[in-house]
């Protein structure tokens, strides 16, 4: 293991976070105080409590992981995309790096990113609600798990991108709403029963959920099924970075 490559590659990456830091953090950050503003006193005022919790609090593990996802997909996806852009990627890969350590140090990279804000967007809902963490390592596990999924998605969404337009397109069009869909905001159980079936065919239920339990022992599914579909999606994309390395799809064309 090139160990001397890996960091290389991660600071690079982590140090363009300090170059872009109000893109990178502080605009996130802001995006979320302005929900705890809009719903806390719109919605919140009509649905004082979900499942014995205030709704500002009940939101708060929904819009973190709105901003876990939307961001670990940005953060490897750009970071992977633009040295095939400019050409670099072709120095990278002849190289004496090997492809797992290429994907530890960019993947790597976007999902401390993803934590980093996960955790700064904690700190500041602390500041609009009472918040609690009733399962801290859970909720830490979940936060790292889905952090690294996505940041492999967005991995692979930069290799499969030809062009800038494209970087936005999955993360805008699927996954925002995916997880506007996937109880960020409400519990699945408030839906009609038909729609309650069509919701679990959304993965994000299973992470917002999972997430949520770790926070207030509250979830729309057990938290074993949703530690389950989150490490399967993680397997999932990590076959598909595998193929992509194996194939050379849009890496030696």
């Amino acid at each position: 293991m090139n160990f001397h490559a890996i960091r290389a590659i991660y600071r690079f990456e982590m140090a363009r976070t300090l170059r872009t830091l109000v893109q990178s953090i502080i605009s996130p950050v802001v995006s979320t105080s302005l929900y705890f503003v809009v719903f806390g006193s719109a919605i919140g005022s009509r649905i004082p409590e979900v499942g014995g919790v205030s709704y500002g609090a009940f939101i708060v593990p929904g819009l973190v992981m709105l901003s876990l996802l939307t961001q670990s997909i940005s953060n490897a996806s750009f970071g992977i995309y633009f040295p095939k852009f400019t050409g670099t990627i072709y120095e990278l890969l002849s190289a004496p790096v090997s492809t797992l350590e290429i994907v530890i140090s960019y993947v790597g990279a976007a999902a401390t990113k993803s934590i980093v804000l996960g955790l700064v967007i904690m700190a500041t809902a602390a500041l609009f609600v009472p918040m609690q963490i009733m399962h801290p390592g859970w909720m830490l596990l979940f936060l790292v798990l889905t952090a690294l999924t996505f940041s492999l998605l967005g991995f692979i969404i930069g290799i499969w991108a030809d062009g800038f337009e494209k970087l936005q397109f999955i993360p805008t069009l699927i996954i925002t709403p995916l997880t506007f869909l996937g109880g960020s905001f409400y519990s699945i159980d408030m839906l009609p029963p038909f729609w309650q079936k069509v919701t679990l065919f959304n993965p994000v239920v299973y992470l917002v959920s999972g997430f949520r339990w770790s926070f207030y022992g509250i979830s729309d599914v057990g938290v074993g099924i949703s530690l389950g579909m989150t490490l399967l999606f993680m397997f999932l994309c990590l076959g598909g970075v595998a193929w992509i390395f194996k194939t050379g799809y849009r890496l030696k064309s």
